[in-house]
This record gives C-alpha cells, sequence and structure tokens, in this order.
C-alpha cells in the first residue's frame, strides 16, 4: 500500500468537503426567514387575558370547594366564544 497515494486521496477528499461545507453555509447565510426562533412561546394580549379569566374561575372554585372538573364544558364554552 502506498501511504503517499492514500494521504494524497484524502486531502483531495478534504478539500471537497471543505467546498460541500462552505456552499451550504452560504445557504444558511441566505436564509430570508432570518433565524429559528426557540424556547419560550408568547402570548398576544387576547390569550392572556382567555387564560387569565380561566385561571380567576378556576381559583374561584378551588376556594369554594368545587372538584377541579366542575363545570369544565362552561370554561371550553367561554374559550370558543372569545
Amino acid at each position: 500500500m502506498d501511504i503517499y497515494r492514500v494521504i494524497n486521496q484524502l486531502r483531495l477528499e478534504r478539500a471537497r468537503l471543505d467546498s460541500i461545507i462552505k456552499a451550504l453555509e452560504s445557504l444558511e447565510l441566505e436564509d430570508p426567514s432570518g433565524p429559528k426562533r426557540r424556547g419560550r412561546k408568547f402570548m398576544d394580549d387576547g390569550d392572556r387575558k382567555a387564560v387569565s379569566e380561566r385561571m380567576k374561575r378556576y381559583w374561584e372554585r378551588r376556594r369554594r370547594g368545587a372538584p377541579d372538573g366542575a363545570n369544565s364544558s362552561d370554561d371550553r364554552a367561554a374559550t370558543a366564544a372569545a
């Protein structure tokens, strides 16, 4: 086995891979949608208000001693109407 020939083939392959990597990185930089957002999802004002009302009803029932699932259909109807 000619070790110099193997080394030369590996160098050629490395050069080819480097050019592919550069091409892919340039595609990533040209992405018009911008960076992908990760992490917490934020609510708009309407969603925040709906959650607030739902939690107020939940805690009011808890203070009165009603079971957790009581009037859950009312919650769903109120959310659908909003």
